[in-house]
């Protein structure tokens, strides 16, 4: 019998997962992957635990809980945290892998198509209570909205928090009746039989941290920059999630059989969204009614129901009975540095920082334009920056002509408003590609360089001074040419495009020489970069044809690699794909009709020249007859008075053998004319 229990005591022990693949759930499981059977219990509790598995001959590795589930997308890659998982469709399959486990938990806070699952699941184990092989714990994770429309107990004092101990008299939300009856079914269960088979319900808030569930839209909303202001629906409180809670009760198998997985914040979702938008978007909310939120299609019906519900509880007996060791007790708003943290981790949110640097006209900002749309980062146009600063300090009246030019900007006001730039929210929650920023050893030394050590400053190097990692870039990219190349370069664009871009002759040559000599000592700004371990990549520009420098670019992309921003959902991929489809098909049947037009226009512009040829035809042919029906009366004339003469005189002529027949036929018509008068 001994022997018998020793062998339970040191078997590993295995935890069933519904849906392992959804948040919550993979959540759950993958922190209990790590965890060691009796980790949570107290310090005698834990000392005899750990001698069991000392004597035993399992590994350390082999200690942790064995986690199995079921998975909703079957054909996707199987979790690293997870021994086996599966589909949950043949219930005599799955019942046999409940059997191998000593630990079943079902989550049904995220999908209520697990409601009969769950329930099926502890109905079967009960049924055939007699023949499991080993004692089983059933721990089923519902959400808050089964207590929605519960009241305090003390009627003039509504404020007082809701505990375990009113679990008989809660009320769910309209939604979640189901939800309520399975909890009773699950705990009524449990108390047939409890050395072969212990249930228990864990009531969760909303959870976040590692991808941060139903608050995703929210940080995704504050990190993308999609609106100014970000909307408030209503009010919740939060929890952390319910792992913690789950291990204690594998470990401790307490008396309760009903616990609030909650933290003490009681932070309002107001609390929540402002504290995301303060430190990841504009620091802007806008209060929304819950039409409003259906109509946006942000959040579903059912999510809307969870924020909209405000409630006050206290998981007294998780404090009192367990021995929770909270990730983040004091709540969300109070540990938001780290919340964030997990979720750029999460949701690989990795800011890209770059700078390009170069001759003048070698083409950089038209390759940081480039790049800062496949980074989805921000360009950081210098010049533009100054040049609107000068705009809103010396606004310019173009009607007076008398206006002065506005003066330069010295160079620590210029710093100032680049590094104000780097340091806003957007450039550190994306990245920012920096066009042509410093020039020189010394401007780079002094920009970079901060005192305020209470940001993140660091130091690359021994010996060297600190610098503000925040503005940093990551990479450094030098584009050159020849000074040949740059002068065809700008010979060959237009003259209005070369004057906007401050590259008519004179300017062009004087920034191209200047540029050259700060370029030729041993401390430039490229060197700068070196001796703080970023070392630049240079990228040689010379091919006159590539006007818009895409093997410069496609180069860099290569170095980089993917994005580290927001990629599409495959939703939101299929719907790119589908639109990208209908302006395919838009364009084919555009082009389509166009061949038609001009096939139809060729047509009618042949049957046109066919009737204009016909009708100047036909014009030449009137005027023909015209001119003949004119000139009929004097050819009669001729031929009656006139060419009888001329004929008879030229025949004289050639009688007389004249030596001028012309002379000779002209005194013949004059001697005639004057015998006939």
């Amino acid at each position: 019998m001994a022997d018998k229990k020793g062998a339970v005591a040191t078997r590993t022990k295995r935890i069933f997962v519904n849906n392992v693949d959804s948040y919550s759930s993979k959540n759950i499981a993958k922190i209990l992957s790590a965890c060691v059977p009796g980790e949570s219990l107290g310090e005698n509790e834990e000392e005899e635990e750990a001698s069991s598995l000392a004597n035993s001959k399992i590994s350390t590795s082999q200690r942790t809980f064995q986690i199995v589930g079921t998975v909703a997308n079957t054909g996707g890659e199987k979790q690293s945290f997870t021994v086996e998982e599966y589909s949950s469709d043949n219930r005599d399959e799955l019942y046999q892998r409940l059997l191998d486990c000593d630990v079943i938990v079902y989550n049904i806070t995220e999908d209520a198509n697990e409601l009969d699952e769950a329930t099926w699941a502890i109905t079967t184990l009960h049924t055939y209570i007699e023949h499991l092989g080993v004692p089983k714990t059933f721990i089923l994770v519902t959400p808050l909205m089964a207590w929605a429309l519960t009241k305090s107990s003390d009627p003039d004092d509504p404020d007082i928090a809701l505990t375990e101990d009113d679990f008989r008299r809660r009320r769910p939300h309209p939604n979640y009746k189901e939800f309520s009856a399975v909890e009773k079914n699950v705990l009524k269960l449990g108390r047939t039989k409890k050395s072969r088979l212990s249930t228990y319900v864990v009531t969760s808030a909303l959870q976040y941290g590692m991808g941060e569930g139903i608050f995703h839209p929210f940080f995704k909303m504050a990190w993308l920059g999609q609106v100014e202001k970000i909307p408030i629906y209503g009010l919740v409180q939060t929890s952390s999630p319910p792992f913690t809670v789950i291990q204690n009760i594998i470990d401790h198998k307490p008396k309760e059989h009903f616990f609030f997985a909650v933290d003490d914040s009681n932070n309002t979702l107001e609390e929540i969204i402002r504290a995301i938008s303060l430190s990841l978007g504009t620091g802007e909310t806008e209060l929304l009614s819950k039409e409003a939120a259906l109509q946006a299609k942000v959040l579903t019906l059912a999510e809307l129901d969870y924020l909209t519900v405000n409630l006050r509880v206290d998981g007294f007996s998780v404090k009192n009975t367990l021995n929770v060791q909270w990730v983040c007790e004091t709540g969300f708003v109070e540990n938001l540095g780290r919340v964030i943290a997990e979720y750029k981790h999460t949701r690989k949110l990795l800011p890209i920082k770059m700078c390009l640097l170069g001759p003048p006209a070698v083409g950089k900002s038209s390759v940081a334009e480039k790049l800062s749309k496949v980074y989805q980062i921000h360009h950081i146009n210098v010049k533009a920056i100054f040049d609107e600063n000068i705009k809103s300090l010396y606004p310019v009246d173009e009607n007076d002509t008398n206006t002065t030019k506005p003066p330069e900007l010295d160079e620590q006001t210029r710093h100032s408003l680049v590094r104000e730039r780097l340091n806003s929210m957007p450039c550190r929650n994306h990245g920012f590609v920096l066009d042509g920023f410093p020039n020189t050893y010394s401007e780079a030394k002094d920009f970079f360089y901060s005192d305020d050590f209470s940001m993140g400053l660091e130091a690359h190097g021994p010996g060297l001074n600190s610098i503000d990692a925040n503005i940093m870039p990551d990479y450094i990219f030098s584009l050159d040419a020849t000074d040949e190349f740059l002068k065809e370069r700008v010979l060959n664009l237009p003259e209005r495009a070369a004057v906007k871009m401050g590259y008519t002759q004179d300017k062009f040559l004087a920034s191209l020489m200047a540029f050259r000599e700060a370029n030729v000592e041993d401390q430039t700004v490229l060197n700068y970069f070196d001796e703080q371990e970023i070392h630049p990549e240079s990228i040689e520009i010379n091919d006159s044809n590539d006007r818009d420098n895409l093997a410069a670019v496609e180069r860099i992309t290569t170095l980089i690699g993917a994005p580290n921003n927001y990629r599409l959902t495959p939703e939101e991929q299929k719907a790119v794909e589908l639109k990208a489809d209908l302006l395919r098909q838009e364009k084919l049947q555009q082009e389509a009709t166009e061949e038609r037009m001009e096939a139809e226009q060729a047509a009618r512009l042949a049957i046109e020249l066919e009737k204009w040829k016909r009708h100047v035809a036909e014009v030449k042919k009137q005027e023909t007859e015209l001119l003949e029906a004119h000139s009929f009366p004097l050819r009669n004339y001729l031929m009656k008075y006139v060419m009888p003469t001329v004929s008879q005189g030229l025949l004289e002529s050639c009688k007389a053998k004249a030596d001028d027949p012309v002379d000779f036929l002209a005194e013949y018509l004059l001697r005639n004319s004057l015998e006939d008068d």
